[in-house]
């Protein structure tokens, strides 16, 4: 059922970004707010503006908006969910496919958060209920490592450091062809796709984001990368390769082609976080976990290989 609200923005509020005034007027959280406005359930003077546009004294402003239903934490087991790294402030899990770093509406499948919770592992409470100990965030297409503060030191200081952009990310991925130059940066803003709610793409007014990758290995119709991520967008990787017509090979969200994927046996897309650095929010020492492939990707790497 759609809530609405009408008002007359006040003086004090003229010159404030949209999601700004919303947060402060009608006490949505800054996160809803913007995905209000991105949606197009806000008008000023009857136009529909975004969340970054200003805010006018004495403009009729409307907004609409679907009420958001909590995401439920099921403490669900996930059997192949491998414990890399434990201690009292942290754990790092190695993640398989089909498996969502936490829950969210419309998600029925099995999260990092649940299983951890199966297991009986007590996580920092901080941030949302249904993402309390959640750092940063694997697709569930996506394998590979993942951290979850236990202690909310942990989980204050993890944050920062994704923040500041101190944590190496490090993912390798096949892709399409073969990149030219054969090591890179892309350094291109992401946002919405402007055709559909579940994509992202390379948009202007998007957010900075950079990557950075390295040809491991070259086969006759792909490439394996190493791949440093500068920041964290959604589908980074997966955007920007796509963006560079190499898409990730089996991701048919963004452009795979479906022959090759059926060859290498993928359901999914050939990427997977192999390498997780950080500072350790204890001891300030610098820590580096690692993960090996799993079966699916390897599979289809031996049949690149033997191509």
């Amino acid at each position: 059922m759609t809530e609405s609200r009408s008002l007359s923005v006040p003086p004090g509020r003229a010159g404030e970004r949209v999601d700004v005034a919303l947060a402060t007027l009608l006490g949505f959280s800054r996160t809803q707010a913007a995905e209000i406005a991105d949606a197009g359930g806000v008008t000023l003077d009857g136009r529909v503006v975004g969340k970054s546009d200003r805010v006018a004294a004495d403009a009729w402003l409307e907004v609409s908006w679907q009420p958001r239903r909590e995401a439920r934490i099921d403490p669900i087991p996930v059997d192949d969910l491998r414990i890399v790294h434990d201690d009292d402030d942290l754990v790092v899990v190695d993640k398989p496919v089909g498996v969502a770093a936490h829950p969210s509406v419309g998600w029925m499948g099995p999260t990092v958060i649940g299983a951890l919770a199966a297991a009986g592992y007590t996580i920092a409470t901080s941030g949302p209920a249904e993402r309390a100990g959640v750092v940063h965030r694997l697709d569930a297409g996506t394998s590979g490592l993942m951290v979850v503060a236990k202690s909310e030191n942990a989980y204050r200081e993890l944050k920062r450091q994704f923040h500041d952009r101190e944590v190496d990310k490090i993912y390798h991925a096949v892709v399409q062809g073969h990149p030219d130059p054969l090591s890179g940066t892309i350094d291109a803003p992401i946002g919405r796709h402007p055709g559909s709610a579940w994509k992202f793409a390379v948009v202007a007014g998007g957010k900075p984001s950079v990557t950075h990758y390295d040809t491991l290995e070259a086969f006759p119709r792909a490439s394996l990368l190493e791949v440093h991520l500068e920041t964290g967008r959604t589908h980074q990787i997966r955007v920007h390769m796509a963006a560079q017509r190499h898409p990730c090979v089996g991701d048919a969200m963004y452009g795979a082609d479906p022959v090759l994927s059926q060859r290498l046996g993928l359901e999914r897309q050939w990427l997977h976080a192999q390498r997780l650095g950080f500072r350790h929010p204890s001891t300030g020492d610098r820590v580096e976990y690692s993960s090996t492939y799993p079966d699916d990707l390897q599979c289809a790497l031996e049949v690149l290989r033997e191509a």
